[in-house]
């Protein structure tokens, strides 16, 4: 069921599917709520899966606050919105961020601890990004105002996927980036500046009480293994998964397995 709130006076859409135990996905920067359309196709039997496009993406306006704080209080107002997730106890949510969604997953984790039955980080990281990220993106920045969204989207995507992936399933990428195009220039920019200001939060995943699942691609070269297993020790409880023949789009790239990596990881919590 697709449905639509007001934020800040902006329309954000989200699909409700399934029922069970509420589980959101946060997709990344440069997707859309689809990206999630093979886990939602397997788990939505078991789960209640929420899946917002995010504010600047898909059919979802941009807010004011662009900001990963900002985008974490969408969460909480989808939250608020369905009746499913009350703030009860024994109702709260698991959420589940890829990349850019991950760094919103640990700002809404931060500010609302007790909503939240586990968290995972799906290709993303807890640590701010580096100065040589920060020059990288300023880099795409200054593309992205010369050559247009999907010109940058078009270059930049293909470098998500991994080497196995480029040689062996050329057409699922030709698919992701022809999706691709009704992205604003402003959007990508405000996604970007708000990453390169995201602090360190490597200390809510020392602090948390909650199961935190941690899946990294071995060729990730957005968010490298490195990173991953750097930080993937500091929570109490801690449940990791490497996917050998992955890049940073592990859910499109080896489906079946992050399908059951999530289904697992969701019935033990």
């Amino acid at each position: 069921m697709t449905k639509e709130i007001q934020v800040q006076g902006k329309k954000i859409v989200y699909q409700v599917i399934g029922n069970g135990k509420p589980v959101i996905l946060i997709h990344g920067f440069g997707e859309k709520a689809d990206v999630w359309n093979n886990q939602v196709d397997y788990l939505q039997d078991k789960f209640q899966l929420i899946v917002p496009d995010l504010p600047g993406s898909g059919y979802s306006e941009m807010i004011d606050d662009m900001s990963m704080e900002g985008m974490a209080e969408v969460i909480k107002t989808i939250i608020e919105t369905e009746s499913q997730i009350p703030s009860a106890e024994g109702r709260e949510a698991c959420i589940i961020g890829h990349s850019m969604g991950g760094y919103i997953t640990l700002a809404f984790v931060e500010k609302y601890p007790e909503l939240v039955s586990a968290f995972g980080l799906f290709h993303s990281s807890a640590f701010a990004d580096n100065e040589e990220k920060k020059i990288t993106r300023q880099k795409g920045i200054d593309f992205i105002n010369q050559h247009g969204a999907f010109e940058f989207l078009k270059t930049a995507t293909p470098n998500l996927f991994s080497p196995l992936t480029k040689d062996e399933q050329p057409g699922l990428i030709e698919k992701q980036i022809a999706g691709l195009h009704n992205f604003s220039p402003h959007a990508l920019v405000s996604y970007y500046e708000a990453m390169m200001k995201r602090p360190d939060r490597t200390e809510i995943l020392r602090n948390t009480t909650v199961p935190v699942l941690f899946i990294m691609g071995k060729y990730d070269v957005a968010v490298p293994i490195e990173d991953g297993l750097k930080q993937c020790h500091l929570p109490e409880k801690s449940y990791i998964h490497i996917l050998h023949n992955s890049g940073h789009m592990g859910m499109l790239e080896e489906p079946e397995k992050c399908n059951g990596i999530l289904e697992d990881f969701l019935l033990e919590i």
